[in-house]
């Protein structure tokens, strides 16, 4: 599904332009999600299993592009990827009424306030989808994160112990949180 592009103020001044990915966009976004995930231990994948080919993600853009279930919105600055937000509501039945959400974004963006937009946009989205409970995960740790996370609703639901293992073979839990609509 499409998102409505939009400009914002960011803390520093600067502007940030939300909007969907395209299919162009494909060889910057892979690289903005290796340096993700090079620079923080807390998201799911090493930045070498960010392999996909730019044909690969950007039949993927596309995908997300064209679907009813499935929105991703890139956030620009000085009209580089600073990071990206999605949502993607279940599909069967039983679970259409929830919707899963996630983010990642380049450190040097970090406090600027595109998190907490990209968060907000993906709340109003949940709405118009007449989504009852939204869903995510964090990883011991990011404290950043699951304060944003706290700030908007969302509470903690479950733990899964150890769920997630660094290269150094720690153990980390990885936590359930949902924000009742």
């Amino acid at each position: 599904m499409l998102f409505e592009q939009k400009t914002i103020p960011l803390k520093n001044g600067a502007l940030c332009t939300l909007r969907s990915p395209a299919a162009a966009d494909a060889a910057e976004m892979i690289e903005c999600l290796r340096n993700c995930c090079a620079q923080t231990p807390h998201l799911l994948r090493e930045p070498e299993e960010c392999a996909e080919t730019p044909e690969q993600e950007a039949r993927y853009l596309e995908g997300i592009n064209a679907s009813e279930n499935h929105v991703m919105i890139v956030a620009l600055v000085g009209g580089r990827i600073a990071g990206n937000c999605q949502i993607e509501r279940h599909r069967r039945m039983k679970t259409r009424h929830r919707a899963s959400v996630g983010i990642s974004l380049l450190r040097e963006y970090w406090n600027l306030g595109i998190g907490t937009a990209m968060f907000g946009e993906m709340l109003d989205i949940a709405r118009q989808w007449g989504i009852m409970q939204l869903e995510l995960e964090v990883i011991e740790g990011n404290a950043r994160a699951r304060a944003l996370y706290e700030k908007l609703g969302f509470r903690l639901a479950a733990i899964h112990p150890g769920g997630i293992r660094l290269r150094d073979g720690r153990l980390l839990d990885e936590y359930l949180m949902i924000r009742r609509m």
